[in-house]
């Protein structure tokens, strides 16, 4: 008889979105390994639509902004109740407002939110959100970039298709986990494939020797070049 350790081990990861345009999902999580992923029940997707919470007989959910300003900004008497009903059906995933004033998104927040149970993840639009909501309900504030997007929901999908990727069985090569880009503070090395010269251009003879050692080495110098070119930041870290 399977224990109950066993039991909750086969649990799927749960991605809940809170958005006002739930029929953009699962859109590009629905295809490829995502998507594949997602009909082998190795993780489940449940959208909620913010505008079933809304207000009056226009289902509003937001309103100018205190003190004045262009945009809108979405009601905490809204979200409040929106973000409570998810809650109550996954009270233990942690909760994530997609912001581009929030802490950037890293390979190893990713590592963490695809080791535990899911994530609920809201999606903004407009001008914002109210401040009493991420501070009512401890939300964590996670900007993929530094640019501003329409609405959050591309940058739910991104941080989602992130961590899915990183789930048991989703890749069929772990082993190719490890040499990413950021798993070990460097950007990745070049790649090269068949045919052995293309255009003019051939695969470094290092990678072709057969020894180990060689192309490991190769591979690392590699690495750090780029990223010195590329990322001198991550070297700082």
């Amino acid at each position: 008889m399977p224990t109950e350790q066993s039991s909750l081990a086969r649990q799927p990861w749960q991605a809940t979105v809170l958005t006002i345009f739930p029929e953009m999902f699962p859109g590009p999580l629905g295809v490829s390994l995502s998507g594949q992923a997602l009909t082998a029940g190795t993780w489940r997707l449940d959208c909620l639509n913010i505008r079933d919470f809304g207000l009056g007989r226009h289902r509003q959910v937001d309103d100018t902004p205190a003190g004045g300003g262009a945009g809108m900004i979405l009601r905490p008497d809204v979200l409040g109740p929106a973000i409570d009903v998810a809650l109550a059906a996954a009270p233990d995933l942690p909760r994530v407002y997609l912001s581009p004033r929030g802490k950037p998104l890293t390979q190893a927040r990713v590592r963490d939110l695809a080791t535990g149970p899911g994530v609920l993840l809201l999606a903004g639009r407009f001008e914002g959100i109210d401040q009493r909501v991420i501070d009512g309900r401890n939300l964590e504030e996670i900007s993929i970039g530094d640019y501003v997007l329409s609405g959050g929901e591309l940058a739910a999908m991104v941080l989602i298709d992130a961590c899915v990727r990183l789930l048991p069985g989703v890749l069929g090569a772990q082993d190719s986990l490890s040499e990413e880009s950021f798993e070990h503070g460097l950007l990745e090395y070049p790649q090269y494939t068949k045919p052995r010269e293309w255009e003019g251009r051939s695969i470094p003879d290092v990678l072709l020797s057969g020894d180990h050692k060689k192309v490991a080495e190769w591979r690392r110098r590699e690495a750090e070049r780029i990223t010195k070119e590329r990322r001198p930041d991550l070297l700082g870290k």
